[in-house]
């Protein structure tokens, strides 16, 4: 791990008020010089964006790492501002999307077409144009039932299977406060899924391992981004699937067996059969798995998932800063929503202590010597995600990770 992460260079918290106090007070509050820090960063980052987008590939429509992401990301600063302008910007942006949709029947909100869909119907909402805010989530919910069918060989994963799409319901359920879409979708969705994992379960003949299992591209990822981590945060979410007794049935077994894969670092592997411990990012390892944890001991009250969740946290504080870069899915940026995670589920102003550390080292972008990412202004690469996390962290109860988190 220590090839590919940079030695952080940031003392760790020690208990002390005093170390935390430049930062946050004793409710979490983080302090005005702090808050209007990160508010400065976030608009001088903003504008680097603009200018870089300039050349950014005009035809990506996505949210991962084209117009869409960037649409995302000015509906939440929307969201923490208040500024129209922003919301504005998120129209203009997510206009682009539309009209370079990728038409090759990708379900997902973060490589398809459902995420520029559900964020248009987000955005058009807000503009009080109800009746394209309508379309849009018509227009996703005509591919429901192919996710559910499972057609074209649709794998179950977060990126370009059917929890990708799941999640693009939430976001229209979270984002217009109602149940826009209704819960029984989302539970077909999920009743599909725990199909595909029993049958697969038994293909690889692990039932009595893991009742659940899934592949992509002939692998068994363990992550979030194309694994098995992401797959049963969903499943454990309240009432995604209809029968509790699912949950404890083929849910919770299936959890304790990614538990079991952890190395002695505390970290996992990107697959299972592979022993190298070497990634620490939200797609692969310890900042992915986390959320399965957390969601784990709130679902069950086991209190060794959140031992393990913690566990989490000090892999990600001693090699998080990465080689990699300051985005989302393998930078710091994504890493420091590991300690958000936990701040919010255990109140220890020691993760926020953490979130703040790596939020100076975001602030300090392009300083430290960081591999350029191939969207270097794009969401989940880039610029845009360091941006996302550095308002994010303006209200750390509220903050989740986009196009994931519930």
């Amino acid at each position: 791990m220590d090839t590919r992460a940079l030695r952080n260079p940031y003392p760790d918290y020690d208990g002390c008020p005093a170390s935390t106090q430049a930062f946050f007070d004793s409710q979490g509050k983080l302090t005005s010089e702090f808050a209007q820090r990160l508010s400065s960063k976030v608009s001088e980052l903003l504008a680097v964006m603009e200018n870089g987008l300039r050349s950014a590939d005009p035809r990506n429509c996505t949210t991962y790492t084209g117009w869409a992401g960037i649409a995302l990301l000015y509906l939440h600063l929307h969201d923490v501002f208040k500024e129209p302008a922003f919301l504005q910007k998120a129209s203009d942006y997510i206009s682009r999307s539309l009209k370079c949709l990728t038409r090759r029947h990708d379900v997902t909100f973060l490589c398809g077409d459902t995420g520029p869909l559900a964020i248009a119907a987000v955005v058009y909402h807000r503009l009080q144009r109800v009746q394209e805010s309508d379309e849009c989530i018509n227009r996703l919910v005509q591919f429901h039932q192919t996710v559910v069918k499972g057609s074209g060989n649709l794998p179950d994963e977060m990126l370009y299977g059917r929890m990708g799409y799941l999640y693009s319901l939430i976001f229209i359920n979270q984002q217009l406060r109602q149940d826009r879409i209704p819960l029984q979708y989302i539970q077909q969705i999920s009743e599909a899924v725990l199909a595909s994992g029993e049958h697969q379960s038994r293909k690889f003949r692990v039932q009595n391992q893991s009742p659940l299992m899934y592949e992509w591209y002939q692998e068994q990822y363990v992550g979030a981004a194309h694994g098995l981590a992401g797959i049963y945060y969903f499943l454990m979410q309240p009432g995604f699937v209809s029968a509790e007794e699912q949950v404890h049935r083929l849910v919770k077994p299936s959890v304790d067996h990614v538990c079991r894969l952890k190395f002695p670092s505390g970290n996992y592997p990107p697959c299972i059969g592979d022993d190298r411990d070497l990634l620490v990012h939200w797609c692969h390892g310890s900042p992915g798995v986390i959320y399965m944890l957390l969601q784990a001991h709130k679902a069950f009250g086991v209190p060794q998932y959140l031992e393990d969740a913690l566990q989490c946290g000090e892999v990600v504080w001693k090699w998080g800063l990465l080689k990699k870069g300051y985005g989302l899915c393998h930078g710091a940026a994504g890493n420091a929503y590991t300690f958000l995670a936990l701040y919010r589920q255990t109140q220890d102003p020691k993760h926020l202590y953490r979130a703040c550390m790596f939020a100076d080292w975001c602030m300090n972008y392009g300083k430290h010597g960081c591999r350029t990412p191939d969207t270097p202004f794009s969401l989940f690469e880039g610029m845009a995600g360091t941006i996302y996390f550095l308002a994010d962290l303006l209200d750390p109860m509220r903050s989740r990770f986009p196009a994931f988190e519930v």
